[in-house]
Formats: structure tokens, C-alpha cells, sequence
């Protein structure tokens, strides 16, 4: 197999897995054992990937044998039964979930949510103007409305509605059942038989999991009222992921039970919304700690779209600086920082004279591949020109990507995963990152507060990882920006009346 540090009995590597940002110490294994090496938890071993080519070797090219997903027996079998496209295994029922998932996501589809993205976009710009110390909390509502518009069909005006407080709840704690040793069970899964008396941390989990599946069936049960309703008045509803799921049930059959087929469209969530949401928190902390980014931008929108308007879609290639900013945004700090959930493999495999037995966890550390030097010089140096042809970099003033190896993606990055487990809501978030990012640095300076240091590699614990809290200064650029905010403020509310709210 692939080397790596010298695991002891039984318990292989687990004593000198740190605690705190493995990714970090993968990334300086990797220097030492080379881009594929192997680490080994108990007995199981996981091969960890560095290079972006590596990467797309075992887990693109090879996709037939790298699809899977490790056994996890807390998460995906006590809490969601199995039900969550997420952890589910290769094979047919994964394919009839992701078949599903991706029929909403279609260049077809995509098209259709935009001008909802836009409207939410100005939205998030106009409550800026009355409350700019929120950003976050603003950036978190824009993401979490737009996924809910997506699958549902309904809009999120504040982060105080129930649905909302919910689904951040069932993230931080399926989450919580992700981490490496905290349960016996993923190293004997014959545990998971113990009766509840004996086993009081497998009914914890099960008490959430059912909670977390009537929240589920209750979001389908509101479209299927939205549905009855529309039928009964002659009406329409906002075309969602759930309506189209439900009225294809009505003339196919759909292997699936309504537990399981519930578990679709709110699995957008967690790949759309917290994932966005940190993206454009890191987006700010680039621009307080790279000014020079901000100002390119801003002098690309001025003589692109000028003082009238605020950017859209229609501009988006016009606007080859703000399109670069965007990927070097997702490249600099990936919030998938280990490439999401790990793969594993379904069959023996070799790679470069290694041997890669079947049933080996395998991941690809993002944080590793997205800050390699030989493909991105000065990899920490925040400089959207990589993503320019060297003319437009030099116009620009940076570095283009020609000085570093050509990275096998063809968007340049490693954000959004690989080969068949690839993020589905990938295109939906990148859109959502341009046209959020494309206004607010149309409408606002984003910029430190005097004295204040800023760390930036001080991000949180997790798969997903975003900015640790820090302050900055948010500021309309003018009074004649705040007018054009304001007029479009009202053309957003008309576009999203159809939408109806959530209650708070």
C-alpha cells in the first residue's frame, strides 16, 4: 500500500491523529510520504490524497471503483436509516436518489432559479444598508432562502423561522456523529444490536433521526397542500424540486418510501446552503486582508455595468475579473476541507505500483490539492488572476495561472468533490457566489477595522470549516448606490412574492 506514518497494533495511527485541523497535518504528511499515502484507523486503513491530478486519477477516471462510501454506521444507519443520499453506498438505490437530486439541477432547472437568486441577491444588499454589523447572519438567510425556494418552493425572511433554527439543529448534529473514534460502533458495528436499555447513546440518536424525518415529511406535506390548493383555485405554485418530485410520482412509479423520498430535497441543505454561506464569509476575510482584490473589482464592474444598475447573470461574461475572484474564492479557503464525505473503494485496484485493497476509505484533502504550490504559486496570497489568461492577468496586475501546473478540473479548482459523488448543487452554489459577490462589491466597500489583525487561517472544526467570527467594516460606496439598492429592492419583493414565507 501506499506509505505513510508508522501505525502501531491494533489501534494503528489514532495517537498521532491530531485533534484539531487534520487537513493541516495531512498536508505536511504529504510532504513527507508523497501525494497518495496511508494512514490507518484501527485496522481500517485510509488512503489520503494531495494532488489534484492523483485525485482525479482514482476518483474521476476511475469512478467505477471510487464511488462508494465507507460503512457509517451512527450517521447513516441508527440516525438516517439509510435514507440519506449522502452515505448511501453505490449501487441502485443511490442511483434512483442522486437520479432524482439531479433533475432539479439540469443547465435547464438552473436557468429557471435565477432570476430568484438575483432577487434574493439584491435583497441581502438592501438589509445590508440597515444593519451591516449582521452580515453573517444576512449572507446565512440569502443562502438558506434560495435552497428553500429551490426545494420547496417557500422563502426564508429571517433566520428566527422554526424550518431554519431546525435544519442548522440536524446539521450541527449529524455532524456531531461524523467524528473519527467517538463511537464504538463504526469499529463494531455489531453494537448497533444492543437493545436501547443497554445502549443509551444509540436511542439519543434514534430520537433525532425521527425527529429529523417528520421535519421532512412535513416540508412535502406543505407542498402537497401548496398543490391541492393551486388545483382547487385555478392558481399556480413557484415550480421547486419537491413539486416536480411529487407530480413525477403521479405518473411514475418511484421505488422509494415516503421517509426515504422526503429525505431529497431537504438534503439541498447541507449541500447548498452553510456551504455558500462560509464561501462568501471567506470571501470577506479575503477582501480585509487583500484590498488591492476589492478595488480590481470594483473598477471592473464601474466600467462594465456603471452607477445605474447593480450586475446580473446577463453581465457574467463581461465581468472576467469578478468570474476569477469567484474560483480563487472557493480555491483559497474550500469549505469541504477533506473533500466531503469519503469515498471508498468496491474492488481491489493498483496505482502507481500501490495496492489499494477494497473497502479503503479514501480522501481527498481539499486544503492540500486547493493550496498545492507546483499548480498555485504563493498559494495562501489570495490573487484572483490565476483564473485569467496571462493577458488579462497582467492587466490585472497578478499572477496567472501559467506559472503554475495546469490543474485537471476544468473550473481550475478542487472545491466541489469528484467523479460520480461530486456535489450536485455545485453550478446552483457557484451561481449563487457570482451573483451575491458581483452586487455586493458593486454597492460596498468591505474593508478592516484600523489597528485590527486578522488571522487568516483561524477557521473552524469540521468537515465543512468557515472563518472563525471577525468583525469588519461594511459600507455603501455612495448615496447613489443606496438609491439603485432601494429601487431594486422592491423589483427583488415582486419577483419573490410567489414565494411564500416561512413562519417564524
Amino acid at each position: 500500500m501506499p506509505p505513510g506514518p508508522t501505525p502501531l497494533p491494533f489501534v494503528g495511527n489514532k495517537f498521532s491523529l491530531p485533534k484539531s485541523q487534520p487537513w493541516v497535518q495531512f498536508q505536511k504528511w504529504s510532504k513527507v510520504y508523497g501525494p497518495i499515502f496511508t494512514i490507518w484507523i484501527g485496522r481500517k486503513p485510509t488512503i489520503v490524497l494531495s494532488d489534484p491530478v492523483v485525485a482525479a486519477d482514482l476518483m474521476e477516471k476511475r469512478s467505477n471503483k471510487y464511488s462508494s462510501r465507507p460503512r457509517m454506521v451512527a450517521m447513516g444507519e441508527i440516525l438516517w436509516d439509510g435514507a440519506s443520499v449522502l452515505v448511501q453506498p453505490y449501487g441502485k438505490e443511490w442511483s434512483i436518489r442522486r437520479k432524482l437530486l439531479h433533475s432539479a439541477l439540469t443547465p435547464k432547472s438552473l436557468r429557471l432559479y435565477k432570476p430568484v437568486q438575483q432577487a434574493e441577491a439584491s435583497r441581502l444588499c438592501y438589509h445590508l444598508l440597515g444593519d451591516p454589523n449582521s452580515w453573517e447572519k444576512l449572507i446565512e438567510r440569502f443562502t438558506s432562502s434560495i435552497v428553500f425556494c429551490v426545494s420547496y418552493g417557500h422563502r426564508i425572511d429571517s433566520l428566527n423561522a422554526e424550518v431554519i433554527r431546525q435544519r442548522f439543529e440536524f446539521m450541527q448534529y449529524s455532524a456531531s456523529l461524523n467524528v473519527p473514534g467517538r463511537y464504538a460502533v463504526e469499529s463494531f458495528p455489531f453494537l448497533k444490536h444492543l437493545p436501547n436499555a443497554l445502549a443509551p447513546w444509540k436511542k439519543d440518536i434514534q430520537v433525532h433521526g425521527k425527529k429529523e424525518a417528520a421535519a421532512n415529511m412535513a416540508l412535502v406535506d406543505l407542498v402537497q397542500q401548496d398543490l391541492a390548493q393551486a388545483k382547487t383555485q385555478g392558481a399556480d405554485i413557484p415550480g421547486s424540486l419537491c413539486k416536480m418530485l411529487l407530480e413525477l410520482r403521479e405518473t411514475q412509479n418511484i421505488p422509494l418510501s415516503d421517509r426515504d423520498f422526503s429525505y431529497i430535497p431537504a438534503s439541498l441543505f447541507g449541500a447548498g446552503s452553510d456551504t455558500t454561506a462560509s464561501t462568501l464569509c471567506s470571501a470577506f476575510l479575503a477582501f480585509i486582508t487583500h484590498p488591492e482584490t476589492l478595488k480590481t473589482a470594483q473598477a471592473e464592474l464601474d466600467s462594465v455595468i456603471g452607477p445605474e444598475r447593480t450586475p446580473n447573470f446577463d453581465d457574467e461574461r463581461s465581468l472576467p475579473y469578478v468570474c476569477a475572484l469567484v474560483k480563487e474564492t472557493l480555491r483559497w479557503r474550500p469549505v469541504a476541507v477533506l473533500g466531503g464525505t469519503p469515498h471508498a473503494s468496491t474492488e481491489d485496484d493498483y496505482y502507481e505500483g500501490y495496492y489499494i485493497p477494497t473497502g479503503t476509505t479514501v480522501l481527498g484533502n481539499s486544503w492540500a490539492i486547493n493550496l498545492n504550490e507546483e499548480y498555485y504559486p504563493n498559494p495562501h496570497c489570495f490573487n484572483p488572476p490565476r483564473f485569467l489568461d496571462s493577458a488579462l492577468a497582467e492587466k490585472s496586475k497578478g499572477i496567472s495561472s501559467g506559472q503554475g501546473k495546469t490543474h485537471p478540473a476544468k473550473s481550475g479548482h478542487s472545491s466541489f468533490g469528484w467523479g460520480r459523488r461530486i456535489c450536485p448543487g455545485a453550478d446552483l452554489a457557484a451561481n449563487s457566489l457570482f451573483v451575491a459577490l458581483a452586487k455586493l462589491i458593486w454597492a460596498y466597500d468591505i474593508l478592516p477595522i484600523e489597528g485590527r489583525k486578522y488571522d487568516t487561517l483561524a477557521y473552524t472544526e469540521g468537515f465543512n470549516i468557515r472563518p472563525k467570527k471577525f468583525e469588519c467594516i461594511v459600507r455603501v460606496r455612495s448615496e447613489a448606490h443606496r438609491r439603485v439598492l432601494e429601487r431594486e429592492n422592491v423589483e427583488a419583493e415582486s419577483v419573490l412574492e410567489k414565494f411564500t414565507p416561512f413562519e417564524e
